[in-house]
């Protein structure tokens, strides 16, 4: 597997486009679209939230019921959440004026906004970006970069990757780009997200590839402990790439597989990093656990906790904010049998160990955790599972971010 440079454009018969179209904001990139020159097959996860926005309720019956996809539609600026009836007819307007625009099929064309909740899309910008969007639409890296800053909202940077692999001597492309800083704290996915390969493979096993790696990539993420209404996370696949399709769980969707959990775990951390007001990534490793369950409940709790947080902001090696997150956490553990870690690119200190503190160097354990990237490792001594979880510090930014993020 090779990362080469590019996302959603960088697999074979995708284009892409990024415009401003004045949602919300003026003098900003604000719609964008993801176009197959030919049909995909499509797969996707969405928001456990009960409150779900429009276009998570159509692009869920396209996903379940079309045999193909083939655009997406995105907006940022408003969420088109708790919007009643006028969100939906919205949904289907947007799709119908780029089936016009595009000739493709209405239902095969996704929808996806992100921003404020209850507000009304103004319907004739959005279809008025349609027609710029596939007006601009192109195969170039540029148009994808474009494409990837268009869906930011309180972003401070875009985030896209491209990845190729070999399947039967066939070259194969997955890319991806997602947004999400704020009211990230998924369960089934998280964000907005959008994924494309030019693999030939089932829509059976597209689903299942990306069910199954959402577990340990997004679902590990938490910024604020919001799950959204709009999360959502799909793929598209075209077949390009001229392999096999891959009908069961061989070892072709095992090579699949791999790649797909590279990405995913990529954006996701980069996600995690550039949460509203974060300085630093804070990532939680749990090794030696009895199970794969355990170690993910315990990684979550400390990535999860606010006092721990705003601790890795402080550069605070305040180890007993951890031991109580794990205490509270639902899974059990011993901890008078279990080491605690400090780690990052200044080095790596133990901090407890069996029950009680060892005699660390505070001054030590600030250099650590003054870094960008913070790390830290709870060693169980129980088993041979493990599982990491993504988060970022607790800042004042964060608070004056979503104080006044409608104005």
């Amino acid at each position: 597997m090779n990362s080469i440079k590019g996302g959603v454009t960088a697999p074979k018969g995708f284009q892409a486009a990024g415009v401003e179209a004045e949602i919300k904001y003026k003098n900003r990139k604000d719609m964008a679209l993801i176009y197959s020159e030919l049909p995909c097959v499509g797969a996707g996860v969405f928001t456990s939230n009960l409150v779900k926005a429009a276009p998570v309720l159509w692009d869920q019956n396209i996903i379940k019921n079309e045999a193909s996809v083939q655009a997406v539609i995105i907006n940022s600026g408003i969420a088109n959440a708790c919007t009643g009836e006028q969100g939906m007819e919205y949904c289907e307007k947007t799709a119908k004026a780029a089936a016009l625009q595009l000739c493709v099929p209405e239902k095969s064309v996704l929808v996806a906004s992100t921003g404020v909740i209850g507000m009304q899309l103004p319907i004739e910008k959005i279809i008025a970006g349609v027609e710029k969007l596939s007006v601009h639409k192109a195969d170039s890296i540029e148009s994808g970069t474009l494409a990837a800053e268009a869906i930011m909202t309180t972003d401070t940077v875009s985030k896209q990757i491209a990845v190729t692999f070999e399947i039967e001597g066939k070259t194969v492309t997955l890319g991806g780009m997602c947004k999400g800083s704020g009211m990230i704290h998924p369960n089934m996915c998280t964000m907005l997200g959008f994924l494309t390969t030019d693999l030939s493979i089932s829509k059976e096993m597209l689903q299942s590839a990306l069910s199954e790696d959402v577990i340990d990539t997004f679902n590990m993420i938490s910024v604020d402990g919001d799950t959204s209404t709009n999360d959502s996370l799909v793929i598209m696949a075209n077949g390009v790439a001229g392999n096999t399709m891959i009908t069961s769980k061989d070892s072709n969707y095992q090579i699949f597989k791999e790649a797909l959990n590279f990405v995913n775990t990529w954006l996701a951390k980069k996600m995690a990093g550039d949460g509203e007001g974060a300085t630093a990534l804070f990532e939680t490793k749990v090794v030696n656990a009895q199970s794969k369950e355990q170690a993910r409940i315990l990684a979550k709790a400390v990535i999860c906790s606010s006092l721990t947080k705003a601790a890795i902001f402080g550069h605070d090696a305040n180890w007993g904010r951890i031991l109580c997150a794990m205490g509270y956490s639902g899974a059990t553990f011993d901890p008078d049998q279990m080491e605690l870690f400090f780690e990052s690119k200044a080095g790596r200190i133990l901090i407890y160990q069996n029950g009680k503190a060892v005699d660390y160097s505070e001054e030590e354990a600030t250099k650590i955790l003054s870094e960008s990237e913070v790390t830290v490792l709870a060693d169980l001594k129980q088993g041979d599972a493990q599982a990491a979880a993504w988060g970022c510090d607790l800042t004042y930014d964060y608070v004056k971010i979503n104080a006044d993020y409608r104005s």
